[in-house]
C-alpha cells in the first residue's frame, strides 16, 4: 500500500511489527504446564453421577423394594431376576443419559469461544482454552477478554467489569509501559489491567496474558458460578408437575389396592407386591427421559445444521416463532463486499470496466482517503474491500507515507454513523483526518447546507437503488498537536461516494418462501440505506412496501409503531437500540419473535426476543452470550433449517409423550382390574419391568429418530403457551390406552375360560406386548396408518420392535424364564392369536386418520375450486 499502519499510541509502545508473540512450541509447553484456560466447572456429569441420580428415582426405589419382597416371599429366583432387571434398566438409563451428555459435550466444544492470538509473528484464531500465560491476544469492541492480562497496545479501550465489580460504568484502559519486550504486570487497580470474562465495549488493542483459568481473578468465583443450577424451562416444569401428579395418584391407588387385597383375605406380602406392581405401572418415568434426551440430541442435530444451541429451552420455542427479524448484511447477503463504484467530481467509475492504468484524480483521491479511513488489519468487510481495491491501484494512493502513524480514532456511535482516523504525516508536516460513513452523516460532518448536500445525497440514492451499499468519504486538515475529543470539531470536505456490492446469498429467496408457507413473516432490519434495503428485500421475496426508517420510528409512539410494523417487512437506517423497540412492539401485537444480531448494542434485543440468534462468524462475544442460538455460517437458510428442526423435534416429543400415556393405561389397568374382579393376577413387578424395557427405548430412541412429517413446514406455528400434551392429544392417548386395555382384558377373560391360569396369563401378556409394539407404529405418524408407517425409514423402531418380540418369545418358551414370569407356554396358534389381537387393538385409530385425511382432502378441493371460480 505504500504506508504502514502501526498500532502503537505513544513513545515506548511496540508496533505491530515488534509484537511477534510466543512461539508455538513454547505455547504448547506452557499449556501442558498450566493446564487449559477454563474455570472450575461442575457442568459435566460423569457416569457415577448419572447412576447415582437414576438410582434415587422413585422407579428404581420401587423396583428394589419389589426384589426384596420376592426374597421375603421365599422366591429367590424372582428376587434375583428383579435385581438383574434393575441393573439392566439402570444400564439403559446410563446409555440414554450418557448419549445426551455426549451430545451436550460436543455442543460445548463447538460453542467454546475463540481468541485471536499472535504467535510466531502471525495472528491465529485458537480455542480460548488454549490461551497461555505470555500470549499476546488481540481484542476489539464486543470481545470477551479470554484471560487476565495487561494492555500493551491499544486505542480508546474501555471494558465493562461489572461481572467482577458490580459497577456497570465502562472502565477506560491505557497501555502499560513495556520493558525489554515484556509488559510490566499491572495491579488490580492499574488502568492497564484487563480481566478474564470482562467485555470490551469500545476500542481495540493487544493484551499480554498474565494469568489463565483458575489463577485468573474470576477463577476464584468460578466454582460458585458452576454450582448455580440452570432455570428449568416451562416444559420441564410442566412435565415435572405431571410426573408428580401421576406419582401421587399411583401411590394413593396402590395403597387402596393393598387395603382391598388385605380385606379380601390376601397375605400382606402378596398385597404389597400387587401394590408395587400398580405403582410401577402408573409412574411415567419416561417423561423425564424424553425431556432430557430429545433436546440434547436435537441440539446436536442443530449443530450439524450450522446452529449452536446455547439455551436448550429455545428448541421448544423455535416451532412457535411467527416473525423472524433478520439482518441484511451477511445474513440475507453474502457479506462478501467488493467496491462496485466510486463517485467523485460529478462522475462515476465502475469496477469491472476495461482495465486502466490510472484513475482520474478525483476518483484516486476518494479511494486514497477512503483507504486511510479503513483499518488494514480489521475484519470489517468494507474496510477489506477498500484495501483490496487500493492494492490494485497503488499509484492512486499517496506516496511517501511510510512514516505516517495512526494517531487517533473516532468510532461510530448511534448519534453519528461515521468513523474517522487521524494520521500524523511526519515531523513538521501536520496531520490529516480521513472519515467515511453514511452519506447523511458525512454531510452533517461537513456542515453542508441543505442545498449543497442535495447532489451528494441524490447520487447516493441513485447508487442505493441499484442495490449497492453506499458510504461517503471526507477529509480534513489538522495542524494542532492536540486532538479534539469530538469529531465534529474538524473542518471536513466531502470527496465523494463509494458503492459496495454484496450479492444475495444463494437459497435465500427459497428460504423466505418456505417461511411464508410455514406461516412466518420475515422482516429485514438493517442500518443500510432505504433504497438498498428495498432492492435486496425485493430480491429476497419480502413484501415490497415502502421501508420503515429509523427516523420515522423515532418520531412515532409505540401504538403507531406496532401498526406500521404490521404492514412492512423492511426496516432501514435502524439504530441498534431501535431493534429493542421493534421487538417489544411485535411482542405486544402477540407475535413470537426471533431476532438476529451481531453487535454489542444488539444484546438487549437478542435477550428480549423469544429466540435470540447471534452471528457466529462476525458476531461479538456479547451478542453470542445474549443469544439462545448461534449461527456458525451466518446464513439465513440456517435459521429456517433450525425452525424446521425445532418443529421436527417438538413433534417427535409429542409422539413419544402420546405413546407413554397410551401404554401406561393398559399396564395400570391390567395391574389393578384382575385383582378387583377376583381373577388371577396378570402383572407382577417382574412383568412391569419387562414392559419398561420396551417402553424406554421405544420412546427415547425410536421416536427421537423418527423422520420428518410431510407438510411440517406448511403448518401454521403453534401457540407458544400450548402444552406438549393438550386436551385433544391427551384424550387420543387415553382412548388408545383404553381400547388396548379393553381388548387385552377381554382376551384374558376368554383365555381364563379356555386355558389354565398360567397359560391365560401368558396369552394376555403376549397380547399386551404386541399391542405396545403396535402403538409404536401407530404413533410414528399423525397422518399415516400403522401399515403405511411401517414403510417409513426408521431402523431403530424396527430394532426395538424386533427385540421386544424376541424377548417375549424367550420368556414364553424358554422354560427357566417362563417359570420366573409364572407362564405356561401357549400353543403356537394361541401365541399367534395373541399377537394378532394386540395389533388389532390399535387399528381402530387408523380409521380416524383416514377420516381426517379425507376431510382435509375435501377441504383442499373446495378451496381450490373456490380459487378457480374467483
Amino acid at each position: 500500500m505504500g504506508y504502514r499502519e502501526p498500532t502503537g499510541t505513544g513513545p515506548g509502545l511496540p508496533t505491530a511489527d515488534a509484537l511477534t508473540g510466543l512461539g508455538s512450541d513454547e505455547a504448547a509447553r506452557r499449556l501442558a504446564r498450566d493446564g487449559p484456560n477454563v474455570l472450575p466447572s461442575g457442568g459435566r456429569r460423569g457416569w457415577r453421577a448419572i447412576l447415582w441420580q437414576a438410582a434415587r428415582e422413585p422407579m428404581f426405589v420401587l423396583l428394589f423394594a419389589a426384589g426384596l419382597l420376592y426374597l421375603l416371599l421365599g422366591e429367590p429366583r424372582e428376587g434375583i431376576l428383579m435385581f438383574a432387571l434393575v441393573v439392566a434398566t439402570l444400564g439403559m438409563t446410563l446409555y440414554e443419559e450418557g448419549k445426551a451428555e455426549r451430545a451436550l459435550d460436543a455442543l460445548r466444544d463447538l460453542s467454546t469461544p475463540h481468541a485471536l492470538v499472535i504467535r510466531d509473528g502471525r495472528r491465529l484464531q485458537v480455542d480460548s482454552r488454549e490461551v497461555v500465560v505470555g500470549d499476546l491476544c488481540a481484542i476489539g469492541e464486543g470481545d470477551r477478554v479470554p484471560a487476565d492480562g495487561v494492555l500493551v497496545d491499544g486505542q480508546d479501550v474501555q471494558a465493562d467489569e461489572s461481572l467482577l465489580t458490580g459497577e456497570s460504568v465502562p472502565v477506560p484502559k491505557n497501555p502499560a509501559q513495556v520493558v525489554s519486550g515484556h509488559a510490566v504486570r499491572a495491579g488490580a487497580d492499574d488502568p492497564a489491567a484487563l480481566f478474564s470474562g470482562t467485555l470490551v465495549v469500545r476500542g481495540h488493542g493487544i493484551v499480554q496474558v498474565t494469568a489463565t483459568g483458575a489463577a485468573s481473578a474470576i477463577g476464584g468465583i468460578g466454582q460458585s458460578l458452576a454450582a448455580l443450577a440452570p432455570e428449568r424451562s416451562p416444559l420441564q416444569r410442566q412435565m415435572a408437575s405431571v410426573i408428580a401428579r401421576f406419582g401421587v395418584a399411583g401411590g394413593a391407588v396402590s395403597l387402596l389396592l393393598v387395603a382391598y387385597y388385605l380385606a379380601q383375605g390376601g397375605s400382606l406380602l402378596q398385597a404389597l407386591l400387587a401394590g408395587l406392581a400398580l405403582a410401577l405401572a402408573m409412574l411415567p418415568e419416561e417423561f423425564a427421559v424424553v425431556l432430557a434426551l430429545f433436546p440434547a440430541l436435537g441440539a446436536s442435530r442443530l449443530a450439524r445444521a450450522n446452529v449452536l444451541t446455547r439455551n436448550l429451552a429455545a428448541i421448544e420455542t423455535l416451532g412457535a416463532t411467527t416473525v423472524l427479524c433478520v439482518d441484511k448484511t451477511g445474513t440475507l447477503t453474502e457479506n462478501r463486499m467488493s467496491v462496485a463504484a466510486l463517485y467523485a467530481g460529478g462522475r462515476e467509475w465502475q469496477a469491472g470496466a476495461p482495465s486502466v492504468q490510472a484513475l482520474p484524480d478525483a476518483i484516486a483521491a476518494l479511494l486514497d482517503v477512503g483507504t486511510l479511513a479503513s483499518r488494514a488489519d480489521g475484519f470489517e468487510p468494507m474496510d477489506q474491500a477498500l484495501h483490496r481495491l487500493g492494492a490494485e491501484f497503488p499509484n492512486a494512493l499517496g506516496g511517501g507515507r511510510e512514516d505516517w502513524t495512526l494517531a487517533r480514532e473516532y468510532g461510530m456511535s448511534a448519534a453519528l454513523r461515521a468513523v474517522a482516523h487521524g494520521w500524523h504525516a511526519g515531523a513538521g508536516q501536520g496531520a490529516m483526518v480521513a472519515a467515511k460513513g453514511a452519506p447523511e452523516a458525512i454531510a452533517e460532518l461537513c456542515h453542508l447546507p441543505g442545498a449543497e448536500s442535495v447532489p451528494l445525497l441524490a447520487a447516493a440514492d441513485a447508487m442505493a437503488a441499484r442495490g449497492l451499499r453506499v458510504l461517503a468519504v471526507a477529509q480534513a486538515a489538522h495542524d494542532n498537536p492536540c486532538w479534539p475529543d469530538a469529531v465534529h470539531d474538524f473542518d471536513f470536505v466531502p470527496l465523494g461516494l463509494v458503492g459496495f456490492a454484496d450479492p444475495l446469498r444463494a437459497g435465500v429467496a427459497e428460504a423466505v418462501g418456505e417461511c411464508r408457507a410455514a406461516g412466518m413473516r420475515v422482516m429485514m432490519i438493517t442500518g443500510d440505506y432505504p433504497a438498498t434495503a428495498l432492492n435486496i428485500g425485493q430480491q429476497a421475496g419480502l413484501a415490497g412496501a415502502e421501508p420503515l426508517t429509523g427516523t420515522q420510528i423515532a418520531a412515532i409512539g409505540e401504538e403507531a409503531l406496532a401498526q406500521r410494523l404490521a404492514h412492512t417487512d423492511i426496516c432501514a437506517r435502524i439504530a441498534p437500540d431501535q431493534k429493542l423497540r421493534i421487538v417489544r412492539a411485535l411482542q405486544r401485537a402477540g407475535e413470537i419473535v426471533g431476532m438476529t444480531g451481531d453487535g454489542v448494542n444488539d444484546a438487549p434485543a437478542l435477550q428480549a426476543a423469544h429466540v435470540g440468534i447471534a452471528m457466529g462468524r462476525r458476531g461479538t462475544d456479547v451478542a453470542r452470550e445474549a443469544a439462545d442460538l448461534v449461527l456458525t455460517d451466518d446464513h439465513f437458510a440456517s435459521i429456517v433449517r433450525a425452525v424446521r428442526l425445532g418443529r421436527h423435534i417438538y413433534t417427535n416429543m409429542r409422539k413419544a409423550m402420546v405413546y407413554i400415556v397410551a401404554v401406561h393405561v393398559p399396564t395400570a389397568g391390567l395391574a389393578l382390574l384382575p385383582v378387583m374382579l377376583g381373577w388371577p393376577v396378570v402383572l407382577y413387578p417382574v412383568h412391569i419391568v419387562f414392559l419398561e424395557l420396551v417402553i424406554d427405548p421405544a420412546c427415547a430412541l425410536a421416536f427421537e429418530n423418527e423422520a420428518e412429517e410431510p407438510g411440517l413446514m406448511r403448518r401454521p406455528p403453534r401457540r407458544r403457551d400450548a402444552p406438549l400434551i393438550d386436551r385433544r392429544t391427551l384424550v387420543l392417548a387415553l382412548a388408545q390406552g383404553l381400547v388396548v386395555l379393553a381388548t387385552v382384558l377381554a382376551a384374558y377373560a376368554w383365555a381364563l375360560g379356555e386355558l389354565p391360569a398360567a397359560q391365560a396369563r401368558a396369552f394376555a401378556f403376549a397380547a399386551l406386548v404386541s399391542a405396545n409394539v403396535g402403538l409404536i407404529f401407530g404413533n410414528r405418524s399423525q397422518l399415516l396408518t400403522v401399515f403405511e408407517s411401517m414403510r417409513l425409514p426408521n431402523r431403530i423402531a424396527w430394532v426395538v420392535a424386533g427385540a421386544a418380540l424376541a424377548a417375549l418369545a424367550a420368556v414364553l418358551y424358554i422354560e427357566p424364564l417362563a417359570g420366573l414370569f409364572r407362564f405356561a407356554a401357549p400353543t403356537p396358534h394361541h401365541a399367534l392369536a395373541a399377537v394378532i389381537i394386540g395389533v388389532l387393538a390399535v387399528l381402530p385409530f387408523d380409521l380416524i386418520k383416514l377420516a381426517q385425511r379425507h376431510g382435509r382432502g375435501t377441504a383442499r378441493a373446495k378451496t381450490s375450486s373456490t380459487r378457480r371460480k374467483t
